[in-house]
């Protein structure tokens, strides 16, 4: 039964642990980071409001800005919701998300434009952006 059971939760972090996205971080012609990626994106609870980032800065639910595992901080996305093809733009400030499967969390501002507060989560295209977007 113990057997059983070890077994079924290694198979679960297995699957948690597996890819969450198809992505990649290359160089661009200019010595700049080209990084693009498909998977879950979700959105800061309103409870953070006010509370310190990773980078030092406050939360500000307002404010167009994201949590990504990796990408420097100040980093200029393009997101877009792959249900209803709504995109914006967001500016990686802190670390995260830190839930399995996931690759941004965006702020309730940035969720809003997306158009992702109803579902919570939403299957997502990240990019660098150009410095025109």
């Amino acid at each position: 039964m113990l057997r059983l059971a070890m077994r079924a939760v290694l198979a679960a972090l297995l699957l948690l642990a597996g890819p969450a996205a198809i992505g990649t971080d290359l160089p661009d012609s200019e010595g700049g980071l080209t990084y693009t990626a498909e998977g879950r994106a979700s959105y800061y609870s309103s409870r953070l409001h006010g509370r310190r980032t990773a980078s030092g800065e406050p939360y500000d639910e307002s404010d167009m800005t994201a949590a990504h595992p990796s990408l420097p901080f100040g980093s200029r996305l393009c997101v877009t919701n792959l249900f209803n093809g709504r995109s914006t733009t967001v500016r990686v400030n802190d670390r995260g998300p830190f839930v399995g499967g996931r690759i941004i969390d965006v702020s309730l501002a940035a969720a809003r434009e997306l158009g992702m507060l109803r579902a919570g989560t939403a299957r997502v295209r990240v990019k660098t952006c150009d410095e025109d977007n």
